[in-house]
């Protein structure tokens, strides 16, 4: 039985995981997995990356690291995604996650010019956000909670683009059949992007951003939490496709 896991990049600001978890606690929940079925591996920490022939799938969570800082680990990482997407391994990368994604196969991240893009917002699918198996289900304009500072500014040349809005182009992509980068937190409840509001809240007003205007439009967004119950689902059954033809292939040589 192979095994699906999460990749940790960092941790969330000290007092929101003192109330609420870390980055791998809300992607375990969204899952609707408890932490014991779920390896927890700290990239940041240099902790080993799991040989990609054990894998049934990957989470690549947020971090409040910056994919152009790239360290030691972000290049390591980046080489073991590469590997992974070339082997069709299930991977789903989220926001800094979806940025080194990017990154790895051969796209551009930069800091988004217009400066941070945080709150509730509407995004849009794109034509082949609406076929896409992973992000089809959700509305055509759906809400999602955000926090990022940097952007994929150049996709790599294979990746389908599939959300976007106004702000931000590169919401969600796709490469190949199985890896996926989403810049926006499916992981996010309303309680937690509350705390975001609040931890950037300063430099939110010295940017001149209406602070209120961002904590009254933060809303619950079902649609978007749905995405990483949906993943999990794909990674089983693509581990079940590959189980049954491998009997298949058994049986008749």
């Amino acid at each position: 039985m192979k095994t699906f896991v999460i990749i940790k990049t960092g941790s969330t600001f000290p007092a929101v995981q003192q109330q609420f978890g870390d980055f791998e606690d809300w992607m375990i929940d969204g899952c609707g997995l408890t932490a014991a079925e779920v390896p927890v591996i700290d990239a940041m920490a240099g902790e080993t990356l799991p040989p990609l022939h054990s894998l049934a799938g990957v989470i690549i969570t947020g971090s409040p690291a910056m994919v152009t800082d790239q360290t030691d680990w972000m290049r390591s990482l980046a080489s073991w995604i590469a590997q992974a997407v070339e082997r069709n391994i299930p991977l789903l990368g989220v926001c800094f996650g979806h940025q080194l994604l990017a990154q790895a196969m051969g796209g551009g991240v930069d800091y988004h010019p217009e400066g941070r893009e945080i709150g509730t917002v509407a995004i849009n699918l794109t034509d082949e956000g609406r076929k896409d198996f992973l992000l089809g289900h959700l509305p055509e304009t759906f809400t999602a909670h955000v926090t990022h500072a940097q952007t994929v500014t150049r996709l790599p040349a294979s990746a389908l683009r599939l959300a976007g809005n106004p702000y931000e182009a590169h919401h969600a992509f796709r490469l190949g059949d199985s890896a996926w980068g989403v810049q926006f937190h499916p992981e996010f409840t309303a309680d937690i992007m509350h705390a975001y509001v609040r931890k950037h809240a300063d430099a939110l007003r010295q940017e001149g951003r209406y602070v209120d205007a961002i904590k009254a439009g933060i809303d619950h967004t079902e649609s978007a939490n749905a995405l990483l119950k949906r993943f999990y689902a794909y990674c089983l059954q693509k581990q079940e496709k590959a189980g049954t033809d491998a009997g298949s292939r058994h049986q008749w040589p």
